[in-house]
């Protein structure tokens, strides 16, 4: 990039100093422009601005609103912008409710109301989030950018921001079972260790139990394993389980299994991803679960990175050798199903649950999707939730649309699992 001018611009409610820790890197290498961001009341006459005023070829960076003008100005002259950074910014339009919320922050701004405007940007329902930077320290090396902190009794508890790239150790070969052999026939022989696992399916397919599954045959073998719980009380999780065959309760007074109920109102990303790394550094857990990401999406719904904060997540716990599982409930029982968030190609393997229909009853399918370590079948099987945990039928060769939830009957039903009231 060397003798290529920059153009940068700052988000709505910043100014030049956002850029601070970039001026200090990138001034040696080029010409360091900022635009102006606020001249004008549209992103058209805001992006033509910027134009006249800019080198015939530039790079360009944009942080949140400034990303939007950074969309546009490239839509208007693309041979002109060499490089494009976006930071903290979305590529799809505004809805009508973020413009008006946009509309209204911008008027108390104008009013000179700063102090309501802290207001309006604060989460809607839950503690406020707390953060600090540390602009600079002369002759020390230290890792920039936000990091959540907490006020508690003694002083302040900050965590740190997650570096996935600083964390490594020596990897142990191997393939994590379930402790079911039917489903580790499906998977191909179990999973990879140190990989992670994402499982989709709508609400009370049995995505929870299927984790469970896995937790409680890591404990049975003496391993240490974490388990997040963002949905479910406690002790209707440990009822539940047990009326299936696992007993949470009794695993988590060996010591071998580390619940936290999650408090969905009180939780920053930073705070989250420092007790994961707790359970595995210090408790050193080595199987954990996060029940669930929609938890976790709604927790923090101001949050405009939390796919990015997962990814660096997820990085860290597979270079330090912790398999990982992450459930997600989509929206819908039967038909098309949507998630509220795509991580999938976050995950090493994913796997489907789906309700489906056949001779007036409910059924429920389990297939796995993707497998990034080995193979694995391809088929779809019947499954069934019993007070020993799960039981796998042979695949579905007789339908076709059992995944959409309206299968199509082309056999004679031997494949169904058959009906056992014990």
């Amino acid at each position: 990039m060397s003798g290529e001018p920059v153009v940068l611009i700052p988000g709505l409610a910043s100014t030049p100093r956002y850029y601070a820790e970039q001026v200090a890197a990138l001034w040696r290498f080029g010409a360091l422009t900022f635009a102006n961001h606020t001249a004008h009341d549209s992103m058209a006459a805001l992006a033509d601005a910027v134009l006249a005023d800019a080198p015939p070829r530039f790079a360009l960076a944009g942080h949140s609103m400034g990303g939007y003008l950074a969309f546009e100005i490239q839509r208007r002259a693309p041979s002109r912008v060499t490089r494009l950074a976006l930071l903290d910014t979305s590529a799809r339009a505004d809805t009508a409710e973020q413009t008006a919320n946009r509309r209204r922050v911008m008027a108390l701004a104008a009013a000179g109301q700063f102090a309501r405007v802290n207001e309006e940007l604060m989460p809607n329902y839950g503690a406020e989030r707390r953060r600090l930077r540390v602009m600079k320290y002369r002759g020390r090396v230290f890792r920039g950018g936000f990091h959540d902190f907490t006020i508690k009794t003694g002083g302040l508890e900050v965590y740190p921001r997650l570096i996935s790239s600083e964390h490594r150790v020596a990897l142990d070969p191997g393939v994590l079972s379930s402790g079911n052999s039917e489903l580790d026939t499906l998977l191909g022989g179990g999973l990879e260790r140190g990989s992670s696992t994402l499982i989709l399916g709508p609400a009370g397919a049995g995505k929870s139990l299927l984790v469970l599954q896995f937790l409680a045959a890591a404990c049975r073998r003496g391993e240490k394993c974490a388990l997040f719980v963002f949905d479910e009380e406690l002790g209707l999780l440990f009822r539940r389980s047990k009326a299936m065959g696992i007993d949470l309760e009794a695993l988590k007074n060996t010591g071998n299994l580390i619940i936290e109920q999650v408090d969905t109102a009180e939780l920053s990303p930073g705070e989250f991803a420092h007790r994961v790394r707790v359970s595995v550094e210090r408790i050193g857990a080595r199987t954990i679960a996060i029940d669930s990401l929609n938890g976790y999406y709604q927790a923090m719904p101001e949050e405009n990175s939390l796919v990015l904060h997962m990814h660096e997540l997820l990085q860290f716990l597979n270079r330090s050798g912790a398999s990982t599982f992450l459930t997600v409930a989509q929206h819908g029982l039967v038909g098309d199903m949507k998630s509220p968030v795509d991580v999938t190609y976050l995950a090493d393997s994913v796997i489907l649950l789906r309700f489906f229909e056949s001779a007036a009853r409910v059924r429920r399918a389990i297939s796995m999707i993707k497998k990034r370590t080995g193979a694995h079948e391809d088929t779809i099987r019947e499954f069934r939730i019993t007070k020993c945990g799960l039981t796998l039928g042979a695949p579905l060769i007789g339908f076709e649309g059992v995944l959409r939830g309206t299968p199509t009957y082309r056999g004679d039903g031997e494949s169904l699992l058959r009906e056992n009231r014990n």
